[in-house]
């Protein structure tokens, strides 16, 4: 599976505190192991982000992605429940 990651992605990613990227990481194998692993919570989306997919990072930090290519994942933002969906 190939990973890629938006510029917004990266730009939100480095304000995050070293701790959330580290966990961001930790979550990021768990979802190469096994992207039906139920410690991530990962759903399909509504509204701003129709057809992306969202996991969890930590108990308010998410992190929304597209599969819509075959075996390319594409992180496209992440943050707190409120900055990511208000």
């Amino acid at each position: 599976m190939e990973l890629r990651y938006s510029s917004a992605f990266k730009k939100q990613y480095k304000k995050l505190p070293k701790r959330t990227r580290e966990q961001f990481k930790k979550r990021l194998t768990l979802f190469l192991k096994d992207d039906r692993e139920v410690r991530l919570h990962i759903h399909k989306l509504a509204g701003v982000y129709d057809g992306l997919w969202s996991m969890n990072v930590t108990g308010e930090i998410r992190a929304v992605f597209d599969q819509g290519v075959p075996d390319v994942v594409l992180f496209v933002a992440i943050g707190s429940h409120s900055e990511l969906y208000s």
